[in-house]
């Protein structure tokens, strides 16, 4: 072999070397942006946890509101067919 063969062949040789070096700088890259999205996505999720925990708890005591209200007006309703009733035998 020859020196202008053995200088192609290093030639060559370095070109896949640089090649394979991007390849790698490029994997890492996408990995790092991977390991950035997921970090976002964690985040974003205990956020909306929490988020969720507070829905969770408004419906809670709006349930017990409505329940309470429920409750007052069957009271009332109560009252006002006790008030007809009695005012149709009249005794108001």
């Amino acid at each position: 072999m020859n020196l202008n063969e053995a200088l192609k062949r290093l030639d060559a040789a370095l070109t896949a070397l640089e090649a394979a070096a991007a390849r790698r700088a490029e994997a890492d890259r996408r990995t790092i942006d991977i390991e950035t999205e997921l970090s976002l996505m964690q985040d974003d999720r205990a956020r909306l946890a929490v988020d969720l925990d507070g829905a969770m708890a408004r419906l809670a005591r709006l349930q017990a509101a409505a329940s309470e209200v429920e409750e007052r007006v069957e009271r009332a309703i109560g009252v006002v067919t006790a008030v007809l009733a009695a005012d149709e035998r009249g005794e108001a």
